[in-house]
């Protein structure tokens, strides 16, 4: 007997028909003698309402009543599942993110999980139940209701199947896997069988929506096996997996993320310090940048440019601006045209060329390339938001990665 965890996404659970259809595939896989662990999120297009109703009382809500607010998408599609698990002879009990335990630190908006306490699982799982959990959402120390942020419900998916020690956890959403890039952007994308921790976790970061970057995170630290499939029908997925034997692939997919941002300081002085007093400020707030530019000294200051996402846009502007007008800097700029286009692959740890390669695809394309990042296994490139698609294709294309 094997202990599975099963998420079902919004689409999943986007009507009362998925639903039923979720409960059945939960029966299916009981009666092949498997105990399932169910993460729900929030019915498609719920939390998007939840959070315009927040926004149109308030310009600036406040945090922790915002996650209170969208806590409770999750709240009606765990109970509904539960619901339709038990109308077709299923035993269920749909557990809300404090009844499951789910301890995380004090961020509203972005908690992380700090533990999970198991108990009740194990004791709904001992009295022949299915657990169906709320996704997204945990309980702080002090008993606040918080949220894990966007895709989170893959997070607490995940984090369950490490605390609990499962088999395997399957991510069920609309798409049937990991493709080499977003077919609705390239049609000649194809859906790769398995992929390693190493390069999913890139992807996810890239902009690769499939998996909550976080997820991945949790998975390769605790050896889950992920396998990521569509809740629409029964074809195998792509498992995400410790797996060393792909390293032969050089490029295994193509990443754009066009929901970040770059700002810019002028005319900082360039002395020790400087630099860290602004990322400080930005780590307090808990905003994670990305990519870091900082340009030659002239005549004592300097330019800074770095992202972050979307998201964090408002709070960014306001602490840069706050940190930058005590330092004496001229000014701040806000780029929101930007695109980051990435190609990741484990065979680039041993193959010479690929950055070459890559700039020479989008140079033919007349891409102009505003920055660059690399690491062992991938290459970002900021460009001009208007040429994403684009760039897509074209390096989708000159890597080969639809044959």
């Amino acid at each position: 007997m094997s202990l599975i965890v099963q998420k079902f996404g919004g689409t999943s659970v986007g009507s009362l028909e998925r639903i039923r259809e979720v409960a059945k595939r939960v029966a299916q896989t009981r009666a092949q003698g498997h105990q399932v662990i169910v993460v729900v999120s929030a019915i498609a297009g719920e939390t998007n309402r939840l959070l315009a109703l927040g926004r149109e009382l308030s310009a600036r809500p406040n945090e922790r009543e915002m996650d209170v607010l969208v806590a409770t998408g999750e709240q009606v599609s765990a109970s509904l599942t539960a619901l339709a698990l038990i109308e077709i002879g299923v035993p269920a009990c749909s557990l809300l993110g404090h009844q499951a335990r789910i301890v995380t630190d004090h961020v509203h908006t972005k908690a992380r999980i700090e533990k999970i306490e198991c108990d009740r699982l194990h004791e709904a799982l001992k009295q022949g139940s299915v657990p169906v959990v709320a996704g997204f959402q945990g309980i702080d120390h002090e008993g606040n209701i918080t949220t894990l942020g966007r895709g989170g419900t893959d997070t607490t998916a995940v984090a369950i199947a490490a605390a609990v020690q499962a088999d395997i956890c399957e991510i069920y959403t609309d798409v049937d896997g990991v493709y080499t890039t977003d077919p609705n952007v390239c049609p000649s994308a194809r859906k790769i069988g398995r992929i390693s921790y190493d390069e999913m976790l890139e992807l996810a970061s890239l902009g690769a929506k499939v998996l909550q970057l976080r997820s991945v995170e949790l998975a390769m630290k605790y050896g889950v096996p992920v396998h990521v499939r569509s809740s629409f029908n029964s074809s195998e997925g792509t498992m995400v997996i410790d797996d060393k034997s792909l390293e032969s692939v050089v490029v295994s997919g193509v990443a754009a993320d066009k929901s970040e941002v770059k700002l810019t300081v002028r005319g900082l002085h360039d002395q020790p310090g400087v630099v860290a007093q602004l990322f400080e400020a930005l780590a307090e707030r808990a905003i994670s940048v990305d990519m870091i530019i900082q340009n030659i000294s002239e005549q004592g200051t300097t330019d800074l440019t770095f992202t972050v996402k979307r998201d964090d846009l408002d709070k960014t502007h306001e602490i840069t601006s706050q940190v930058a007008s005590g330092m004496g800097a001229r000014q701040v700029l806000v780029d929101q045209e930007i695109a980051k286009i990435s190609v990741v692959g484990l065979g680039m740890r041993s193959h010479a060329g690929v950055a070459s390669r890559m700039f020479r695809i989008l140079a033919a394309r007349g891409i102009n390339i505003e920055a660059i990042s690399t690491s062992e296994i991938k290459i970002s490139c900021i460009i001009r938001q208007s040429s994403a698609d684009d760039a897509v294709r074209a390096l989708h294309e000159g890597f080969a990665l639809g044959g």
